[in-house]
């Protein structure tokens, strides 16, 4: 892993820019903005995914694999923390004394001169900051953004816009999301992650502290989340718009019905009630969209209009994703890799499915999280009526002995509903051998479980 190293200067002029794990949501989104400024876009990444071709044919080159040979002669290389420091063309950039920023050091630099909004939390960050976005655009707002993910409607994650807001998915895993200049702060949760980079609990609440007291303008954070309360606690004089369910909160919501495809609720604030129908499932969409709404009233928009411009948006890539239908069986994909994301998830598919069964091909993400809290994915699987359980995507980690996917699948109450399956090719024939027509099957994971749905859905017409 990479840790993010504020301290490089960053140069007046990045010139040609050499991106090293290109492919990444947040990654592509940057270059996609660079080479919208105009400057010379490389980059390397491990596969040919849709984030690279698109980047291809705005001309960006972009090698497969990470060679020495693929960093070229740029003037500036941009990293991700998801890369070993071994990795040969960071090493090679060191040797030769390029700068190198992390991608949230040069995510900082492009924001510079705007008036930044930057949504943080454990989970509902890229929905969040994609409906921030999407009523922005609906009130007549030309933002810029970088988004953890792919705005369906917009087929982007990132984009230059001529007014002064800039919206970005700030990460907190690894604490960059202190070194931005905030004016809104948006905290849609606090729920304890990345334990392994914080330490502890307190560690990690403190430093959503520091971020909502940066905020120059205001903070928008939930009222529901334990965490987030603890965190608001911290909080000194400071504009804090409060929302979600609990009593007292700026921005009250109430009325919710999540029992279908979409999500209906009605948001309070200041006096008036405000109704609206979203476009996709889930009470968490509710909550997310409630956030949102807290964003653009605190900014001095109209109430109705911004909500109305929030039930537009269609969401984002990887998430409930429908990728096909085979044998009656509908294949969707989901970003989850939390247990509060994964059961929250779950009970949207659940409302959607109907009499049919719910199958979860679930790939855990990181040894650190597994090893921490395998009970608590069980118990948020378990809302699934069958579970293949997949070997634990590495990402930025060493392997740690013990420490497998089983892990999750020997903390299920019921074996008969939870299927181990630690070979990838293995997977598809399992998963399609348990479904019957009007059943879905949902990838799960922010590993690359999502490249298993092809051979899903080609394992079901077999």
């Amino acid at each position: 892993m990479i840790k993010p190293d504020f301290s490089q200067p960053v140069p007046a002029d990045l010139g040609t820019v050499h991106f090293i794990g290109i492919g990444g949501s947040g990654m592509s989104g940057i270059a996609r903005i660079l080479i919208g400024m105009g400057h010379k876009v490389t980059g390397s990444d491990l596969r040919d995914t849709s984030n690279v071709a698109a980047l291809r044919e705005l001309g960006a080159t972009i090698h497969i694999g990470h060679d020495a040979s693929h960093l070229g002669n740029p003037d500036t290389v941009v990293v991700t923390s998801a890369l070993w420091p071994t990795n040969p063309e960071y090493l090679l950039a060191q040797e030769r004394g390029i700068p190198v920023l992390h991608r949230s050091a040069a995510l900082a630099y492009l924001t510079t001169k705007h008036r930044l909004v930057a949504v943080a939390g454990a989970h509902g960050k890229t929905t969040s900051t994609g409906m921030v976005i999407t009523g922005l655009l609906r009130l007549g707002v030309d933002p810029s953004f970088v988004n953890g993910g792919v705005i369906a409607e917009l087929g982007s994650s990132s984009a230059s816009g001529k007014d002064d807001l800039f919206i970005i998915e700030a990460d907190e895993s690894d604490g960059s999301f202190l070194h931005y200049d905030t004016a809104v702060a948006l905290i849609t949760n606090v729920d304890p992650d990345h334990l392994d980079h914080y330490g502890s609990l307190e560690a990690f609440e403190a430093e959503f502290g520091k971020f909502a007291q940066g905020a120059k303008e205001f903070v928008a954070i939930s009222s529901d989340d334990p965490g987030a309360v603890r965190v608001s606690n911290l909080i000194q004089n400071k504009r804090v718009i409060k929302f979600g369910k609990a009593a007292g909160s700026n921005v009250q919501l109430s009325n919710i019905d999540a029992s279908g495809a979409k999500v209906s609720f009605t948001l309070e604030y200041e006096g008036a009630d405000y109704s609206a129908t979203l476009n996709i499932p889930g009470e968490h969409n509710a909550i997310n969209a409630a956030g949102a709404f807290a964003v653009l009233v605190g900014l001095g928009f109209d109430p109705a209009k911004s909500l109305e411009g929030i039930a537009t948006f269609r969401g984002t890539e990887r998430r409930f994703e429908l990728h096909g239908t085979n044998r009656g069986v509908s294949v969707y994909d989901d970003f989850a890799h939390h247990p509060t994301e994964v059961a929250a998830a779950l009970n949207a598919a659940r409302a959607v499915v109907g009499p049919g069964k719910l199958i979860t091909v679930f790939q855990p993400h990181l040894y650190s999280r597994t090893k921490l809290m395998h009970r608590e994915f069980a118990e948020a699987l378990a809302l699934s009526d069958q579970v293949v359980v997949m070997d634990i995507y590495a990402a930025r980690e060493d392997p740690e002995p013990g420490v497998t996917g089983q892990l999750v699948s020997d903390s299920f109450d019921d074996a008969q509903k939870v299927h181990y399956v630690p070979t990838w090719d293995d997977v598809p024939a399992v998963a399609a051998k348990l479904a019957s027509d009007g059943d879905f099957i949902i990838t799960m994971g922010c590993g690359d479980v999502y490249r298993m749905v092809p051979a899903l859905l080609d394992s079901l017409k077999d």
